[in-house]
């Protein structure tokens, strides 16, 4: 168990949190939800006694480990990666380490033989003998192959040490397991591979999370951080909202039949205080009037955006053909041949491990880069709008918010552009702010803006709900879902991809599988599984499987 006793940290006169007392227990996995800024990661530094409370203590059951899922992806980069997983058990891995150099020693001696013994013993009750299969497996579920276990982390590519970094907060079977956004930067099908060994993790685990769809896969808890203060609800996401909706609206109700009392009360004070005969009455009416006590209903800290893309024009029948588009990267052919032709009412999910891949099919179709071979032909009624995975280089000038978006408005007037701004929560001052000293998840809003502003009828995502916060992402899923145009899109966020596409695209070395069905059907299909093992196991394919 860990608990946060009379926790309280001020940040100069503000107060992030405010004498919190929460305890997590064995066997549950909580979730932190919260708006940007709440202090959800600045609560799981304090629980791993990265950062001192300014009142308050974290109190550990003795003898628990607690595991922390890390941040920086280039920490290892000397290690091997099982060496990198297996370090997560800092006990485990000293005793390998003692046990290695007392039996190279020259002159084993007789107290060598004792302490190793010891090692031994400790070791063996660890399941040390285990350690490097643990390893190797939670390495393999997370989809590192076995041919990079012995390899340096720092030959790896940068969502691969992500998933060692994971493995290795996940290793040793941990007491208290604290994780910050687990599936940043993770396939879908890690993502679900996790979601599975944290619903079979017997121990504590606490996680801060902006998807949806995992929080409600795992949580049996959710601990809500706003005014300063944590509250704790059991169940998932969705009961969660669920309950503090039915809070809203009871405490709500019980306002209204308060003052309907408090009426009714004031209306007999004021018609017989003077009345001798009634005079008791109103009285006792009086007093019974000033013990009713409204509840206070603070309105969340939430703030969701607007975000409503609208085409300027209907898209035609002709929308895109793709033919034979063959591409190689550093080497690595990350399109091999790859055809399909898109419906003018396509919501196309693009799926798989290999990010490069659709980062460089949507960059070929955006024109910014050129195949090696094949072609493409964009229906002469569609106009696009497009959300980069990097887009760093869109916000490198000293120009001001509503400066920067005007440059792509069609109506130049700044009241037509700040009222976009203001759908994106760039209200007043906030538009005033210069664009290079932007956070992730301002840049991402930018981007929207920009993109509901082109009016265009066709939009391309990739990856567009990094750095967002929940609100933002449940905003943007609305809007996608509502949208009467073609998207073609990545993400990570399994509910987004549910409930927007109607077709999916599999990448699969290279090469793509191609279905007109949802998500959770695709993955569900027994014959799409068959077909990923085979595109996996025959890399040579040259047939290009389409639905």
């Amino acid at each position: 168990m860990i608990s946060a006793n009379g926790i309280t940290l001020r940040l100069g006169k503000r107060a992030l949190f405010e004498d919190v007392n929460i305890k997590f227990t064995e066997g549950n996995c909580y979730g932190i939800i919260g708006a940007n800024g709440a202090g959800k990661s600045t609560f799981l530094r304090i629980l791993s006694g990265q950062l001192e409370p300014t009142n308050g203590s974290v109190v550990i059951t003795p003898g628990q480990r607690l595991s922390v899922l890390e941040q920086d992806h280039d920490k290892y980069n000397d290690l091997t990666v099982l060496d990198a997983v297996m370090q997560g058990n800092a006990r485990l891995f000293e005793i390998m380490r003692l046990k290695d150099e007392i039996y190279a020693k020259a002159d084993f001696t007789d107290a060598d033989g004792e302490r190793a013994a010891l090692l031994e013993t400790e070791f063996a009750e660890m399941n040390g003998w285990e350690a490097e299969a643990d390893a190797a497996s939670l390495l393999n579920g997370l989809g590192i192959e076995e041919a990079l276990h012995y390899d340096l982390v720092g030959n790896l590519t940068g969502p691969e040490k992500v998933k060692v970094l994971l493995a290795r907060a996940l290793f040793g079977n941990p007491d208290i397991l604290l994780m910050d956004e687990p599936t940043n930067h993770l396939d879908l099908a890690a993502i679900s591979w996790l979601e599975e060994w944290l619903i079979n993790f017997e121990n504590t685990v606490i996680v801060v999370s902006h998807d949806r769809y995992f929080l409600n896969k795992v949580c049996t808890a959710i601990a809500d951080v706003d005014y300063a203060k944590i509250q704790l609800y059991s169940g998932n996401y969705d009961f969660w909202y669920e309950s503090s909706q039915l809070m809203i609206r009871q405490m709500k109700e019980a306002n209204r039949k308060k003052e309907e009392k408090i009426k009714e009360l004031q209306e007999f004070i004021s018609r017989f205080a003077a009345n001798a005969s009634k005079s008791k009455q109103a009285t006792s009416r009086k007093r019974a009037l000033e013990k009713i006590e409204l509840e206070e209903i603070k309105p969340s800290s939430r703030k969701y955006p607007y975000i409503d893309f609208r085409p300027d024009r209907e898209i035609g029948n002709d929308v895109l053909e793709v033919h034979d588009l063959t591409k190689t990267v550093n080497g690595v052919k990350v399109l091999d041949h790859v055809s399909f032709t898109l419906n003018h009412d396509d919501k196309v999910a693009f799926v798989g491990a290999d990010e490069l891949a659709k980062t460089t099919l949507f960059k070929i179709l955006m024109g910014e880069l050129e195949p090696d071979e094949g072609s493409y032909k964009w229906g002469v009624t569609t106009s696009r709008a497009y959300f980069p995975k990097d887009n760093a280089y869109e916000f490198t000038s000293d120009l001001r918010i509503y400066d920067w978006l005007q440059q792509y408005s069609p109506v130049k007037d700044i009241t037509y552009v700040r009222g976009f701004l203001g759908r994106m929560l760039f209200a007043g001052e906030d538009g005033e702010k210069k664009v290079k000293v932007l956070s992730g998840g301002e840049r991402v809003r930018c981007i929207l803006s920009k993109m509901m502003i082109s009016g265009a009828n066709v939009l391309i995502f990739d990856e567009p709900t990094n750095h967002l916060d929940m609100e933002s992402i449940t905003a943007l899923n609305q809007g996608m879902m509502k949208f009467p145009g073609v998207i073609l899109f990545a993400c990570r966020d399994h509910q987004l991809v549910e409930t927007t596409a109607n077709r999916i695209i599999e990448f699969i070395n290279g090469k793509i599988v191609d279905k007109m069905t949802t998500y959770d059907e695709y993955l569900a299909s027994d014959e799409m599984a068959m077909k990923r093992q085979v595109y996996t196991l025959s890399e040579g394919m040259e047939e290009t499987v389409e639905g």
